[in-house]
């Protein structure tokens, strides 16, 4: 027996215009269908069709990590200070933590993530390698301060994710808890009909090592990745990496320049009519408060991001005016890698040992040509820091690579020890020795499924749900009068008998164009239809999808519908 909603009774209210605010596909349809309301910026209501969809989703996440061994615990939202400060992310997370305070002065985050937390239960449940492995998992709300909540449910300050956290003692352990969770995740989106992309990541503030993010292409991505019409390689453009090549070249020497008010790579390569990648660009940034240059090629920027995360824990900022005061070795606009004695020189791999660049002399006004890496100018650290461009050589095969937007539905990493090192979770290994255990953490953004789901797969006339996840596997309209309604109700009551889950249109004083324009907008897989041909006996089923229309007796549709 599934659940017959009438209309009549549902709190739903379809809206025909897109909210002012609005700026995403899904963002727009989730409001004008009722499925969500906003309460203030980042935070959101879901009413009952929208919960509908975000616990069918939660169902599949469950019966999926279940089925992998996985055991669900509840954690608090409400989580103590010290063992974020303890892993030194209290810092690190910085303005995105709710911080708060009770009564007694007490300080308290609301939780963007548990892996502290899930590593302080295990060390208190687990004593020996005979409880290991073991994998957890939750659903649970996240809350993370974002500067600017936008585009629905996609980015909110509150929003819903599976977290899950794999514990075990060897390596080749937690690779295989790895691929059992990389397995679950591919079935759970999969079924939930999303299409996606499983790429190579970093880690970030998660730390550990091994990273992969699923992604799900869409236009309100805001994500980059790429991927190689040629191999099967896919990366987020954070980890994207270009292969150190020394070069063997024979170079001139050094030779200085009369460059005049020429301190941009525009006016420098106008003045010279050199090509902007003949130069080299060296940015200036502030490591922890110490100056550091970072060299890339002139027609390329950086990607500060992408360096953040090669320095972390470290905290990156660009240099000011008041920066250069007092350092004669740093002249604005015209700095060279040559002669920087003071500073730590980074590089992209694209400045390898052997290429030639025309850069600052570290003087006003003046340039040098056929400055050589590794020979007037030492590097002391290679980073991949370039922003990625479409047509990139792939670090795979070398095909120019192809640029896409996509948004982010799960993420998984191999951790590693870092969190066990932090907290001590050591278990009684077989030689009767202490072991220091390693872990995994999977999560999922199941809020953020259900508008990656609008986002792919909305028409025109509104939302399109797979069937896995829809609020109803049919929706009846009662399109007429007294006959009409009847025959709606009826069906679906028998319907509703032989386990299908039914959205009944039997509003009264409603006309039929408005049924179904709501119909089209709410997104339900099936529309039945109870017309004209009622008093015979014939409704009509549509695929919402295809739009494809077929007239058949009461006893087919429901024959073909609990088929």
């Amino acid at each position: 027996m599934a659940q017959v909603q009438r209309m009549s009774r549902l709190m739903v209210k379809t809206l025909r215009d897109d909210p002012a605010d609005a700026e995403t596909l899904s963002h727009k349809l989730l409001v004008r269908a009722g499925y969500v309301r906003r309460n203030a910026a980042g935070i959101w209501t879901w009413l009952p069709l929208g919960k509908k969809v975000l616990d069918n989703i939660s169902r599949v996440v469950r019966e999926e990590m279940d089925a992998i061994g996985a055991q669900e615990v509840l954690l608090p939202a409400l989580l103590p200070k010290e063992p974020y400060e303890a892993s030194a992310r209290w810092e690190e997370y910085g303005d995105l933590l709710f911080r708060l305070k009770d009564r007694k002065g007490a300080e308290y985050l609301l939780g963007p993530t548990h892996e502290e937390i899930f590593t302080l239960v295990v060390k208190d449940q687990v004593a020996s390698y005979k409880d290991l492995p073991v994998m957890l998992y939750q659903i649970q709300t996240k809350y993370r301060d974002e500067a600017r909540p936008r585009s629905g449910v996609l980015r909110g300050r509150e929003f819903q994710m599976k977290d899950s956290y794999s514990f075990d003692i060897t390596d080749e352990g937690l690779a295989e808890s790895y691929g059992l969770h990389r397995e679950a995740y591919q079935k759970i989106f999969a079924r939930i009909g999303l299409d996606y992309r499983i790429v190579s990541a970093v880690s970030g503030a998660m730390g550990g090592s091994a990273s992969e993010e699923f992604l799900a292409p869409a236009a309100a991505g805001e994500d980059t990745f790429v991927d190689c019409p040629a191999c099967d390689y896919a990366a987020n453009t954070e980890a994207v990496t270009f292969k150190l090549t020394p070069v063997s070249e024979d170079h001139g020497p050094v030779e200085e320049l009369d460059t005049p008010d020429t301190p941009t790579i525009e006016t420098l390569a106008e003045h010279l009519g050199v090509p902007a990648s003949a130069t080299l660009k060296n940015l200036l940034v502030k490591v922890d408060g110490e100056i550091v240059a970072v060299g890339v090629p002139g027609d390329r920027e950086v990607d500060l991001g992408k360096l953040g995360e090669h320095l972390a824990p470290a905290v990156v900022e660009l240099v000011t005016a008041e920066d250069f005061e007092g350092r004669e070795d740093l002249v604005r606009g015209y700095v060279g890698p040559q002669g920087l004695e003071k500073v730590r020189y980074i590089a992209d791999p694209r400045v390898a040992p052997g290429t030639a660049w025309i850069t600052g002399a570290n003087k006003i006004n003046t340039h040098a040509k056929n400055v050589v890496a590794g020979r007037d100018f030492e590097v002391d650290d290679y980073f991949d820091v370039v922003v990625v461009e479409e047509g990139d050589p792939c670090p795979a095969c070398g095909t120019g690579l192809k640029m896409d937007r996509a948004i982010e539905i799960g993420h998984i990493f191999q951790l590693g020890r870092k969190y066990a090192d932090t907290f001590g979770l050591d278990v009684l290994g077989q030689q009767g020795k202490p072991v220091r255990v390693t872990m995994g953490s999977y999560g999922i953004g199941v809020s953020r499924a259900v508008a990656a789901l609008a986002e792919q797969s909305a028409d025109d006339q509104g939302l399109c749900w797979p069937k896995e996840i829809a609020p109803a596997d049919v929706h009846v309209v009662a399109a007429g009068k007294a006959l009409q309604t009847e025959l709606a109700l009826d069906v679906s009551e028998k319907l509703g008998a032989a386990g299908v889950r039914v959205l009944v249109d039997d509003r009264a004083g409603v006309s039929p164009g408005v049924k179904f324009t709501d119909a089209e907008l709410i997104g339900v897989p099936t529309i039945l239809v109870a017309g004209r041909r009622s008093a015979e006996g014939v409704v009509e089923l549509k695929d919402r999808r295809t739009g494809e229309r077929e007239e058949l007796t009461v006893e087919e549709a429901i024959a073909r519908l609990t088929a």
